[in-house]
């Protein structure tokens, strides 16, 4: 299946994780991807991994949280790529803590790298999708930001915030050829939520030594196979950015083997 053949595509988070393993699904379909991250490691890691297509993959380092970086890695990847056709917004960290602690530093830290970072790339990245072919953009929600995940108030938010900015993306640039969508991951097994990411951008949720682990009684996959691989998202995200999703835009999909029924 080569349903990236000719696209490019810039997938950010590309160092761990889901944004690795959606690095190496759209590789796999035949797309050129440019993987940003803001470990060099865990770029180098992706690279490793993706060996078999080196002559398709490129890698550049980006802050997310920072406009001036944001603005320098995006006009790099497009030039690497000669243009852009899918973005793929899976930069993100996660942050656990007793609302009550939480500093407003922690709290505004989570929003500025998930939220305001989202929002930088896309805003840099438009006008090359604007000039694509088949413009999509995949953006990550979570499955926090309408399920009740306690301890992750900030976290929280700041996939909510992505929801909300997608629908509102989704409707300004419909006319203009770009679909906009997000994806909910819940019970995903990744560097974000075991803290085995090589990215300093995904460390484990680190729950508060007296968390009360009844709250999480609803959060086991209904599926009973435990908590899945990245790759299982990454599949999703393929077809969000390819033609089979071409119907589809201003909305989410939920990821979670059934979780949240």
């Amino acid at each position: 299946m080569n349903r990236y053949e000719g696209r490019r595509a810039l997938i950010t988070g590309g160092g761990s994780g889901i944004g690795q393993a959606t690095v190496l699904r759209v590789l796999a379909e035949g797309g050129s991807v440019v993987a940003a991250d803001v470990s060099e490691r865990g770029l180098r890691d992706t690279a490793e991994r993706a060996a078999g297509y080196a002559d398709r993959l490129t890698t550049v380092v980006i802050d997310v949280a920072d406009e001036t970086s944001v603005r320098a890695g995006v006009a790099a990847a497009t030039a690497a790529l000669g243009g852009l056709d899918v973005l793929v917004n899976a930069a993100g960290i996660l942050r656990s803590s007793h609302s009550h602690e939480t500093s407003l530093e922690e709290f505004t830290r989570v929003l500025q790298v998930n939220l305001v970072g989202t929002f930088l790339v896309i805003r840099e990245a438009i006008p090359a999708l604007l000039a694509g072919r088949d413009a999509a953009v995949v953006n990550f929600s979570s499955t926090s930001a309408v399920f009740a995940h306690p301890y992750m108030a900030a976290y929280a938010a700041s996939k909510g915030g992505i929801q909300s900015m997608t629908h509102a993306l989704a409707s300004e640039y419909a006319s203009r050829g770009i679909r906009f969508t997000a994806v909910q991951p819940g019970s995903i097994s990744s560097g974000m939520t075991d803290g085995s990411g090589a990215s300093g951008l995904s460390n484990g949720p680190g729950l508060p030594a007296d968390a009360d682990m009844s709250l999480f009684a609803k959060l086991s996959p209904a599926l009973g196979q435990g908590f899945a691989g990245p790759e299982t998202v990454a599949s999703v995200v393929a077809m969000l950015g390819s033609r089979d999703g071409a119907f589809i835009t201003g909305t989410e999909i939920r990821v979670d083997g059934g979780t949240h029924f």
